[in-house]
């Protein structure tokens, strides 16, 4: 039988919150964040009555991190007692990160023309700057070893690929997707299902 795996967003950032391409940026999740956070930790005690045979996995960046800690916390577990796996992190936007696309097109007309022309394969000028192609080459080997039921905080790119690999979307469908940061992601018995939080399972 094949593991169950509840994937969570991580928080609203600042960035998030003004379109800006995150990609690796270490940015902290704001209030909003901390809010979604603490309502998926809610709702996974609810989902996860014992934790004890899960394995609580997170991507090494500060967002992702924060979140984990308050998903636990929210859980009345420990905050820290969770691992990372730097093949979690979001994909890399290069010289991008940090801009939304109004501001790139100011400098460079037609870029997100560009990108749209092939958004799972675009690769954004810049040292280490990643395709959404790429970043599942990687995330691929990291869902094949999972062998436990498992949380994963991760990121929207990583969340896109899996929907990639394992949901049967089409590269355009996947790189267009919503990625919600209030709703969990359960993947069962290679099915893939967004679970939201409501009043009655958060409160």
């Amino acid at each position: 039988m094949m593991p169950l795996v509840y994937f969570v967003r991580h928080g609203q950032t600042a960035w998030n919150a003004e379109a800006r391409l995150q990609g690796q940026s270490d940015v902290d999740i704001n209030e909003v964040g901390k809010q979604q956070a603490a309502a998926n930790g809610r709702f996974l005690a609810t989902l996860i009555p014992d934790a004890s045979a899960f394995d609580f996995v997170a991507s090494p960046m500060r967002r992702t991190r924060q979140t984990m800690e308050i998903v636990r916390t929210e859980m009345g577990l420990d905050p820290k007692a969770y691992r990372t796996d730097d093949r979690l992190r979001e994909l890399s936007f290069g010289d991008w990160q940090g801009y939304t696309m109004a501001e790139l097109e100011v400098g460079d007309p037609g870029a997100n023309a560009r990108r749209m022309k092939d958004k799972w394969g675009f690769v954004p000028p810049g040292e280490g700057a990643e395709s959404y192609r790429m970043l599942t080459q990687r995330i691929a080997p990291w869902l094949a070893e999972v062998r436990t039921d498992m949380v994963c905080v991760t990121h929207g790119g990583v969340i896109r690929a899996i929907f990639r690999i394992a949901g049967g979307l089409d590269d355009e469908e996947a790189s267009t997707m919503d990625t919600p940061q209030d709703t969990i992601l359960r993947f069962e018995n290679g099915r893939l299902e967004w679970l939201k939080p409501t009043s009655r399972n958060t409160a």
